[in-house]
């Protein structure tokens, strides 16, 4: 039964003016880690690449083999792996939320750099040197890649400067990387559970004008394409902190109603002639999606929060270095394989690709993620001014654990 409506989260107890306002940290103590969130970001990696290998609708992608001829049931199912980019920036909504949270602009910019940057930066050149080792060899008419080209794509934005992508998934870093300059601002602003309310209505509204307005300026501002997903994972982030209440449940709600309505430009984007296997259904992606937000709610605050596996930790680990690789090297891996032994047949071949892009991820975490990241965000700390070593008043800093998420206290809801 309702027994409000009031935007301010209540706590057991006596609470604090801080606390009255949202504007607490968290007590001590509440610091686990939501392992069930990092397996979820790997299964939206997965999806990702089952549609890079086996539901591309190019014909002959493989060379000698049509997928839908192949592989259909395998290849029906994949066509539907491109919504593992919708499922990371709803994820990310909640993750990165809870990463701002009791951190300054200049925390939260080191805490990004230092932990996507150095793999990112990695997996380019190592895309470069196949692709320059791949002319040498003759292996295949490869593209040639230019210095200006690689240059461009080591800031991460090679698309606004009109580059050819050398990664071709790092056109969705770029998105991210527009969704934390939005978080940044909040955390000049000061971040507080009514103003994050006001940020996400007021987002919402401006991506509705940028779509009524058709303002390409705008809407590359606001992500009306994406906002309704990073919205609706900043909302559940909410309740994880503060506790459920209706106004969080409407804000996750209109959002994710606007999301799934804009949702079939994208469902259009990857239909193709029925030639090439026909339309997707915008049903079972809105469906897809939906059950993708009940399982990421489970984790957040559901039964899915007590899990504390750590090979699910291990598994958000490799999720980024894997989700660089397993197109640009992987699927060539695959290829290549598939070409030097085509007797060993179709999915050998990418079964091999994707151990292989597992193998390397691995090897990028290990080597480069751990050390490089650690150093790096070392050295852009001891730089900062003193001041931006410490949080701001009544949200002191803390260590959250790289990529992953943490559990909260849980306070009595005030809405419900």
């Amino acid at each position: 039964m309702l027994r409000g409506t009031s935007l301010l989260p209540a706590r057991k107890g006596r609470a604090s003016a801080a606390d009255r306002t949202g504007d607490g940290p968290r007590p001590a103590g509440g610091g686990a880690r939501l392992a069930a969130i990092d397996g979820l970001r790997l299964v939206a990696a997965v999806a990702v690449a089952a549609y890079h290998f086996l539901g591309t609708t190019t014909p002959r992608f493989w060379d000698g083999y049509d997928l839908r001829e192949a592989v259909p049931a395998l290849h029906e199912v994949s066509r539907y792996g491109w919504l593992g980019v919708e499922f990371f920036f709803l994820i990310s909504g909640f993750v990165i939320c809870m990463s701002c949270w009791g951190r300054t602009p200049a925390q939260f910019v080191v805490s990004r750099v230092s932990r996507l940057f150095p793999t990112y930066w990695c997996a380019v050149l190592l895309v470069v040197a196949l692709v320059v080792t791949a002319r040498v060899a003759h292996l295949e008419a490869a593209t040639p890649i230019d210095p200006r080209t690689v240059l461009g794509n080591l800031t991460m934005a090679p698309g606004p400067m009109g580059l050819t992508l050398i990664d071709g998934v790092a056109w969705t870093l770029w998105v991210e990387a527009r969704f934390y300059l939005l978080m940044a601002l909040m955390l000049f602003i000061g971040l507080t559970y009514r103003r994050m309310i006001a940020f996400c209505g007021a987002w919402l509204t401006l991506a509705l004008l940028a779509r009524e307005l058709h303002s390409k300026t705008l809407d590359a501002v606001v992500l009306s394409q994406y906002a309704g997903l990073f919205v609706t994972g900043i909302a559940l982030y909410l309740m994880h902190r503060f506790g459920q209440n209706i106004v969080l449940w409407l804000l996750a709600g209109f959002a994710w109603c606007y999301e799934l309505t804009v949702l079939g430009d994208r469902v259009a984007s990857h239909t193709v002639k029925p030639a090439a296997g026909g339309a997707l259904s915008w049903g079972v992606c809105a469906a897809l999606l939906t059950f993708f937000l009940v399982v990421l709610a489970l984790a957040a605050f559901g039964p899915l929060a007590r899990i504390r596996w750590r090979a699910l930790v291990t598994a958000g680990a490799l999720t980024y270095p894997f989700y660089l690789v397993h197109q640009s090297i992987g699927v060539p891996v695959a290829k290549g394989l598939l070409k030097m032994a085509p007797g060993l047949g179709l999915l050998p071949s990418v079964a091999t690709g994707l151990i292989f892009a597992l193998l390397l991820s691995y090897a990028l975490y290990r080597l480069v993620d751990r050390p490089v990241g650690r150093a790096l965000r070392h050295h852009l700390t001891r730089g900062m001014h003193p001041a931006d070593r410490t949080a701001g008043p009544g949200a002191p800093p803390r260590q959250p654990t790289t990529g992953g998420a943490e559990t909260a206290p849980r306070p009595v809801p005030s809405g419900v």
